[in-house]
């Protein structure tokens, strides 16, 4: 078979195994890296480590075979952009022990008024960033864009998106630490 008929066959099987599949990648990418436009990127890099994959290897179980490569995915990204105190290190059994948002109790008036003005701090540093840095923060983190649609909207590199990107919320995390 030649390198075309590998790569033909590799999307057909992609098509066919990936799609009924992303609820639960995504799921999985948010629970481990807590974060949902961090799981689209992380499923989005897994996706294509699947394609990939494809042109080589047989998958008789779909599922767990593409919710390893999730895992392995976000493992990986969550080791490269998040702080080594907060990159999750264990293995699947250790997510048992890890509470559960949904099983939270209603917060109290003190917490629901925290929470609050954090949401108010939060509004008022994106108000405060240069326009090219907030409109692509909030194209990415609030209208949840991709990288692409950022780059087509703004005429600007996918590169320059990043970049923007990176230096909008790192500036926003300075400007919520001060």
């Amino acid at each position: 078979m030649n390198e075309g008929d590998a790569a033909s066959l590799a999307r057909r099987r992609f098509r066919e195994i990936a799609p009924p599949l992303l609820d639960d990648a995504y799921t999985l990418a948010k629970w481990l890296c807590r974060n949902g436009a961090d799981a689209e990127d992380i499923v989005q890099e897994a996706a294509i480590r699947a394609l990939k994959a494809l042109e080589t290897t047989a998958v008789e179980r779909p599922k767990p075979w593409f919710l390893t490569i999730v895992r392995n995915t976000a493992m990986t990204w969550m080791a490269k952009n998040r702080p080594k105190a907060l990159a999750y290190a264990g293995d699947m059994a250790d997510l048992d022990a890890l509470d559960s948002p949904l099983g939270e109790i209603a917060p109290d008036p003190e917490a629901a008024l925290i929470a609050l003005e954090d949401g108010a701090r939060l509004r008022d540093a994106i108000a405060e960033l240069p326009p090219p840095l907030m409109e692509t923060l909030v194209m990415r983190d609030v209208n949840g864009l991709s990288y692409r649609d950022i780059a087509e909207a703004t005429g600007a590199p996918i590169g320059t998106v990043m970049s923007r990107l990176a230096r909008a919320r790192a500036a926003l995390a300075k400007a919520l630490r001060s």
